[in-house]
Order: structure tokens, then C-alpha cells, then sequence
């Protein structure tokens, strides 16, 4: 993206709608709590759910303050500019409410700190994702650290290479247009390097770690698909013809990926799942993530089909492997990232999206089945494995020192009696009577079900004859 400081005039319409899809992105995070929140145990779920507000909390100040200038800002060096943004140019020290964002040589009509806000809530929601893999185990301290280190040694110049104007987007030319490589793909590996560090849980894989609340998974999976409209078709960043054919594509991918994956539950399980209903959701939404503003609806309904079946297939693989990804991270985003990545090697045309061939814009070329050959199928696979093995290996290092240092993890009595109260001194679900008083009868007692006489309080334990529910 161009940078330019001439002053111009704010476009009403495309800077409402960015502002909109930032607002639905933020939304994600949120959803994503409760997706987590759902798939997790009852005794941890406040500490899965605190992980993605207080990323919320975290990286909304890191990205003001550095994280947007590293990230999009234009370094003076052209060498370094390949590799990080300006160190100076928008630090949160700085005010710019007169500039404008420029993309692809022209003028959006929307001020840089609307583009700024918007590209903060990608930030959040990428880190968050990693919360995923460490339910039921992690020191709440620890996952700070990490995700400080996280957000400013990965997220950030990772963003940078693939949208700030770094080598992987100028001089690959890999494409992603809303975030399956600098989002899931980076999310993912960093997800699979942490759960490795940190170790598997308590009676993993041999225990059953079943979701303790699936209307939760369902509705975090529902505001994930709401806000996900302005994730991808609000990438597009003005609303133009191509922001539809992104919104189009972002629904049918998803609706294709929920039913390839309840097929998959038919096949191998016998009974489609409400847990799996949601889960392919998602995963559809990550693989036409990257995808969405380059190729054709019916491609994507392929595209969308094809990851909510791999997916399904793919979450068993860490029962093969024996790394303990406690709700998915890798199966979905990793995999449903590099789905949707190859996919525009595949699918790209430019009849959807002519900046794609446009030497002066993107450079890149069509899919293998739109004419262009495998060349951009081979820049889709360098891109997304020139991110997989960075931030693995970023994840894994700073894990190590954290285990090493304060402590990634919490102790054995904590992760068996529930972390919610050793991290957090609450719990999700009071059980205490319904009087609010421990010498006074509960609810199902005073109805005379499992308990003592409402009328007879007076009678001894051997008196008293447990109550019979007729049926």
C-alpha cells in the first residue's frame, strides 16, 4: 500500500463501512470466548474466555503504540523495508486525523486512523487464537508474556511482510487477501509450538475432554460467521462491486464447510454433531479467508467444502502425533489456513479481481485452473511456509523461556481441581444452594427430591427416608 500525506476528503460511505467491519471484527474476539469457552471444561472455562479479553485489553494499547507503525508504517531504508515498517512514522507518541489511507496507488477516502483501528482488531483476534490450544493448563501471567512476545516479534512483522509492503506480498507476490497466512496460518503454528512446550494434560489423551457447553460453542461459532462479514469483505476496504462477490463467497464457503464436515461426523461417526455443525463453520471461514477476494462464488462453495472435511479428518491427527492442541487450533487454523491458501493458487482469476495480474498493484498471477499455471501455487506454498516455521519457531522459543522463567503452567492441583479459581478466585457456575445459605435447603430439597422433608426438618439422619420421585 501507498502511503501519501496530501489532504484530502474523507469518503462518508467507505469510511462507515470500515468503521462498521471494525466494530464486527472486535465482535470476533468476543465469539471466539465463547466458542473456546463452550469447547472447554466447566472448572476452566472463565480462564479460557479471560485469555481473549485480556488479549483484547493487551494488544488494542500494543498496536497504538508501535504495533500499527511496525506493521504498515513505510521504513526509509528500502532494504529493511522488506522485513518491518517505520519505527517512527505513526508510534502512539504521534497524532496524523488529517491523513488519508492509500491502496493500490489511489486514494480510499478513508483517514489512516480508521484503517488503523481496523487492522488492530485483526491483531486481536490473531493472538487470541492461540489461546486455544493451552484450556485447562496455563498460568493466565504466562499467556501475557507470551502474548506480548507473541504480537511484537511475529504478529507484527509478519503482517508487514505479507500487507505492510514486505517481501512476501512485494516480492513473492503471495496473496492473502484478509488473513489465512498472516492470521490463521501464523495463529497456528504458533498454537502447535506452544502445546508442545507446555505438555499435554492431565489424563491426555486416555481422559475425555468433552465440551461442557455446546449452546455456547453454537453461539460463539454464530458471532464468529456474524463478524467474519467484516473480517474478509471488509478487506476490501471500500464498498465496491468486489466487497459482494466477497460477502457472497464468505457465506457459501461457510455453509459448504459446515455441511463437508457433518458429512465427514456421518461417515466415520454415524450421528452429524451440533459441535461438529460449528466447527466446520469455522473452518470454512478460515480457508476462504485468504481466498475470498480472488476467486469465484462456486469456487468458493468447493473450497469451502473440501476444508470442512479436511478439517474434520484433521483434528485427529495430534491423537497420531501426541501433541495435546486442547480445542483444535492446528486442525482448523493451521490447516484450514493453508486450505485456503493454496486455494488461489488453484482458483485465482483476475475476472473476479483484476488488481491480482496488475504489475503496478498485487503481480501475481491466475490459478492453475484460470490459465496461470503453477507459478502462483508455488508463491502460495513459500509464503505460507516462510510464516509456518517463523512463528513456530518464535512460539516455541518464547515458550521455552517462559516455562523456564515465571512458568508457562500451573500446577498439577490447580489443573485438576480447576483453574478458574487458583487463576482467578471465581468460578463460572455457583452450585451452592439456592438459599444462599449452606444451613439451609437447596431447591431440589425444599421439592422434596434427594434430600430431607421440607416439613420435618427436625428429623434425624436415620429418621428421615430419602424422598422418591414418581415417574
Amino acid at each position: 500500500m501507498l502511503l501519501l500525506d496530501e489532504p484530502l476528503t474523507v469518503d462518508t460511505g467507505n469510511t462507515t463501512w470500515l468503521l462498521v467491519s471494525s466494530a464486527l471484527v472486535l465482535l470476533m474476539t468476543p465469539g471466539l470466548a465463547f466458542f473456546y469457552g463452550g469447547l472447554n471444561r466447566s472448572k476452566s472455562v472463565l480462564n479460557m474466555m479471560m485469555m481473549s479479553f485480556a488479549t483484547i485489553g493487551l494488544v488494542s494499547v500494543l498496536w497504538l503504540l508501535y504495533g500499527f507503525s511496525f506493521a504498515f508504517g513505510v521504513n526509509e531504508d528500502a532494504t529493511l523495508q522488506s522485513y518491518i515498517g517505520s519505527f517512527t512514522q505513526y508510534l502512539g507518541t504521534k497524532t496524523f486525523p488529517g491523513e488519508f489511507w492509500f491502496a493500490g496507488g489511489a486514494s480510499t477516502g478513508i483517514p489512516t486512523y480508521v484503517f488503523l483501528v481496523f487492522q488492530m482488531m485483526f491483531a486481536i483476534i490473531t493472538v487470541a487464537l492461540i489461546s486455544g490450544a493451552l484450556s485447562d493448563r496455563a498460568k493466565f501471567a504466562g499467556w501475557l508474556v507470551f502474548a506480548t512476545g507473541w504480537f511484537t516479534l511475529v504478529y507484527v512483522p509478519v503482517a508487514h511482510w505479507v500487507w505492510g509492503g514486505g517481501f512476501i506480498g512485494a516480492k513473492i507476490h503471495a496473496l492473502d487477501f484478509a488473513g489465512g497466512t498472516a492470521v490463521h496460518i501464523n495463529a497456528g503454528a504458533a498454537a502447535l509450538a506452544v502445546a508442545i512446550v507446555v505438555g499435554k494434560r492431565l489424563g491426555w489423551p486416555k481422559e475425555t475432554f468433552k465440551p461442557h457447553n455446546v449452546p455456547f460453542v453454537a453461539l460463539g461459532a454464530a458471532l464468529l460467521w456474524f463478524g467474519w462479514f467484516g473480517f474478509n469483505a471488509g478487506s476490501e476496504l471500500t464498498a465496491d462491486a468486489l466487497t459482494g462477490v466477497v460477502f457472497v463467497n464468505t457465506q457459501v464457503a461457510t455453509a459448504a464447510a459446515l455441511l463437508g464436515w457433518i458429512l465427514i461426523e456421518k461417515i466415520r461417526d454415524g450421528k452429524p454433531t451440533l459441535v461438529g455443525a460449528s466447527s466446520g463453520a469455522v473452518a470454512g471461514l478460515v480457508a476462504i479467508t485468504p481466498a475470498c477476494g480472488f476467486v469465484s462464488p462456486l469456487a468458493s462453495v468447493l473450497i469451502g467444502f473440501v476444508a470442512g472435511g479436511l478439517c474434520a479428518l484433521a483434528v485427529s491427527l495430534k491423537y497420531k502425533l501426541g501433541y495435546d492442541d486442547s480445542l483444535d487450533v492446528v486442525g482448523v487454523h493451521f490447516v484450514g489456513g493453508w486450505i485456503g491458501s493454496l486455494s488461489i493458487g488453484l482458483f485465482a482469476t483476475d475476472a473476479v479481481n483484476s488488481w491480482i495480474t496488475d504489475p503496478a498493484i498485487l503481480g501475481a498471477s491466475n490459478g492453475l485452473f484460470y490459465g496461470g499455471g503453477v507459478t502462483q501455487l508455488g508463491r502460495q506454498a513459500m509464503g505460507s511456509g516462510i510464516v509456518s516455521v517463523y512463528s513456530f519457531a518464535i512460539a516455541a522459543i518464547l515458550a521455552l523461556l517462559i516455562k523456564w522463567t515465571i512458568g508457562f503452567r500451573t500446577s498439577a492441583q490447580a489443573e485438576i481441581e480447576g483453574i478458574d479459581v487458583a487463576e482467578h478466585a471465581e468460578s463460572a457456575y455457583d452450585y451452592s444452594p439456592a438459599t444462599g445459605s449452606s444451613g439451609s435447603q437447596g431447591a431440589f430439597a425444599l421439592a422434596g427430591i434427594g434430600g430431607s422433608k421440607a416439613a420435618a426438618p427436625a428429623e434425624t439422619e436415620e429418621e428421615a427416608e430419602p424422598a422418591k420421585v414418581s415417574g
